[in-house]
C-alpha cells in the first residue's frame, strides 16, 4: 500500500481509536465514507470510496482496531455527497447525528470540506 495512505489511514485509525466509545455497537465502531459517488466529482471521487473500503476490509481481516486490550470491527457508512456542496454538510451531520460515526473520512475537494 502507497506509504502516505498508510500513514494518513493512520492518523486516522488514532482519531478513531480516541473516539470508538462514542460510536461502537457490540464489537463494531462505525466511520463515515463521505464523497461525490454522483455528479461531477464522481469520476474522481468514487475511488477514494473503493480505497477506503478496501482498507477497511483488510483492517476487518486482520482483526480490526485494537483498543485497550479489544478489538473492533470497522463498520463503513457510506453516503453521497453528490458533488452538490450545501449537501455535503447536511450528510456530514446526519453522519455524525443520526448514523453516529467516530470519524469521518471524505470531502476531497476544499468546497465541501468548507462546507
Amino acid at each position: 500500500m502507497n506509504m502516505k495512505l498508510t500513514q494518513m489511514l493512520g492518523v486516522g485509525a488514532l482519531a478513531l481509536s480516541a473516539l470508538v466509545g462514542s460510536a461502537r455497537a457490540a464489537d463494531t465502531v462505525k466511520v463515515g465514507v463521505l464523497h461525490s459517488l454522483s455528479g461531477t466529482m464522481a469520476i474522481s471521487e468514487t475511488s477514494l470510496r473503493d480505497v477506503l473500503l478496501f482498507t477497511f476490509d483488510e483492517i476487518n481481516a486482520k482483526g480490526g482496531v485494537k483498543v485497550g486490550g479489544k478489538s473492533y470491527m470497522i463498520e463503513p457508512v457510506v453516503v453521497d455527497g453528490a458533488s452538490n456542496w450545501p449537501l455535503f454538510a447536511e450528510k456530514a451531520k446526519q453522519l455524525l447525528e443520526q448514523d453516529k460515526v467516530a470519524v469521518t473520512f471524505g470531502c476531497w475537494t476544499s468546497v465541501s470540506r468548507k462546507s
